[in-house]
C-alpha cells in the first residue's frame, strides 16, 4: 500500500482535511456521489422540511397573513432544496440561510444544517465568525417574527442551544475525520518505513553472506585452482607428484562443497546456528595445518596463550582474515614463505598479521573477484576495528588489522 493508491492521505489532502469530499476529487473534478452521499443527503433533507413544517404550522398559529405563510412555504422549500450544495459551498450556504432564518422561520431546519455542513467543511475560525452571525440572527428572529406559545427569551435561549449544538456536533464530526486520516496516513507511512527497513535488512544480509561465501569457498577454490595449474604447466610431474596435487584438488572440491552445503543450510534455517559451528580463532591452527598440506610454507607466531578465551565474534572475524591473507599469497605469491601472527589480549585488543615474501619468478594467473580485501575491511569495521593492507619493503605483501577485545 503506498500513498498513490490512497490519494486522500498526501499532505495535501490532510492540509484540505477541513472539507473530506475534497479529497475525492480526481483531476479537478468531483467524485459521483455515492450510496451514502445520497442517503445522508436525503435525511437532512427530510429533516430540514421537518423542522420547516413546524415552524409554518407555528406561524398559521401566530395568526400570520395567507400571503405571509406562502412567502414562508416557498422561502422554506428553497432552502430545503439549498442543503443539495452544502458540500460545494458550505460557507456561503451557512450566511445566507442564517440571513434568510430571521425573516423566515420555516429556514430554521435547512439552517441548522448547514450550520453543521460548515463545522465539518471547514476550520474553526470561519465557523467562529458565523457562530456569532448564527446568534445575532437567532436573537433577531425572536423578535421580528415571535412565537406565540414561548417568551422572547425562551426563544432566544433555546435558538442559541440548537445552533451550538449543531456546530459542536459537527466540529465532532469533523475531529473524528481528521483522526482517521491522520491514522491512516500514519499506517501507510509506518508500512513504508517497514518496507525500507525490510528492503536495508535484505541488503544487509546479501552482503553478509557474499562476504561469507567469498571466505569460505575462495580459499578451497584457490587451492584447486593452484595444484590444477601446477598439474597444467608440469604435464610430465613424477606420479607421486600429480597423485599428490590430484589429492589435494579432491579434498578441496569435497570441502568446497561441504561448505557450500553448510552456507545453504544457514539460510535456510537461519535461527539454527547452533548445529553449525563457526569457524573461531581456536581453529586458526587447523587452517594453517591445511595450508601447509597444500604446499605452503606458513609460519603462525601467536602471542595469545589461549584462543579459546577470545570472544566469538572477534574470533571468527581474525579466522576469516587470516584465511584470506593466506588464501592471496598463495594466489600471487605461490611458493614463498608467509607469516601469520597474532598478538593482543583483554583490554588491549587483538591484531591479525598476514604477511608474505615477494614471489620468486613469474605467477601463474589465478581469476579472482578483487572483493576479497573490500570485505576484509567491512568485516574489520563492522567489528569495530580497522583494516590496513599493502606491499611490504622487501616487495611481499601483508594485511593487518585491530579488532577491540574488552576485558
Amino acid at each position: 500500500m503506498t500513498r498513490t493508491e490512497y490519494p486522500w492521505l498526501l499532505p495535501s489532502a490532510m492540509a484540505g482535511a477541513a472539507d473530506p469530499d475534497s479529497a475525492r476529487r480526481r483531476g479537478g473534478r468531483r467524485a459521483r456521489r455515492t450510496v451514502r452521499d445520497w442517503g445522508v443527503d436525503l435525511i437532512v433533507f427530510f429533516f430540514a422540511v421537518f423542522v420547516g413544517m413546524l415552524a409554518l404550522d407555528t406561524a398559521e398559529q401566530a395568526g400570520n397573513s395567507e400571503p405571509l405563510i406562502l412567502a414562508d412555504l416557498l422561502v422554506g422549500v428553497a432552502a430545503c432544496c439549498a442543503l443539495w450544495v452544502r458540500r460545494r459551498w458550505p460557507l456561503g450556504l451557512a450566511v445566507g440561510l442564517v440571513l434568510v432564518e430571521v425573516v423566515a422561520p420555516t429556514a430554521v431546519g435547512a439552517t441548522l444544517v448547514a450550520l453543521f455542513s460548515l463545522a465539518i467543511h471547514r476550520p474553526f475560525k470561519p465557523v467562529g465568525y458565523v457562530l456569532v452571525l448564527a446568534l445575532a440572527g437567532m436573537t433577531a428572529q425572536a423578535y421580528v417574527r415571535p412565537d406565540p406559545t414561548i417568551s422572547h427569551l425562551f426563544a432566544v435561549i433555546l435558538g442559541a442551544l440548537l445552533t451550538l449544538l449543531a456546530l459542536a456536533w459537527g466540529m465532532l464530526v469533523r475531529s473524528r475525520r481528521q483522526l482517521v486520516l491522520a491514522l491512516r496516513e500514519r499506517a501507510v507511512r509506518a508500512e513504508n518505513e517497514a518496507a525500507l527497513r525490510a528492503e536495508q535488512a535484505q541488503r544487509l544480509a546479501r552482503e553478509a553472506i557474499a562476504r561469507e561465501m567469498h571466505d569460505v569457498l575462495a580459499h578451497r577454490l584457490t587451492l584447486l585452482s593452484v595444484h590444477a595449474g601446477a598439474l597444467e604447466f608440469r604435464p610430465d610431474a613424477p606420479p607421486p607428484e600429480v597423485a599428490r596435487a590430484a589429492g589435494v584438488i579432491r579434498d578441496s572440491a569435497h570441502e568446497a562443497l561441504q561448505d557450500l552445503r553448510m552456507i545453504i543450510g544457514v539460510l535456510r534455517a537461519p535461527g539454527d546456528d547452533g548445529e553449525r559451528p563457526q569457524p573461531t580463532l581456536a581453529t586458526l591452527d587447523a587452517l594453517i595445518a591445511e595450508s601447509r598440506e597444500a604446499g605452503m610454507k606458513v609460519t603462525l607466531d601467536s602471542g595469545v596463550q589461549d584462543h579459546d578465551a577470545v570472544p566469538s565474534t572477534i574470533g571468527r572475524t581474525a579466522y576469516r582474515i587470516a584465511q584470506e591473507g593466506l588464501t592471496n599469497a598463495r594466489k600471487h605469491a605461490p611458493g614463498t614463505g608467509t607469516t601469520v601472527l597474532v598478538s593482543g589480549g583483554p583490554g588491549d585488543g587483538l591484531t591479525v598479521e598476514v604477511r608474505n615474501e615477494a614471489p620468486h619468478g613469474p605467477v601463474p594467473h589465478v581469476p579472482g573477484s578483487g572483493q576479497g580485501l573490500i570485505g576484509l575491511t567491512e568485516r574489520a569495521t563492522l567489528a569495530g576495528g580497522r583494516f590496513e593492507h599493502g606491499a611490504t619493503r622487501d616487495g611481499g605483501f601483508a594485511v593487518k588489522a585491530w579488532l577491540p577485545w574488552s576485558s
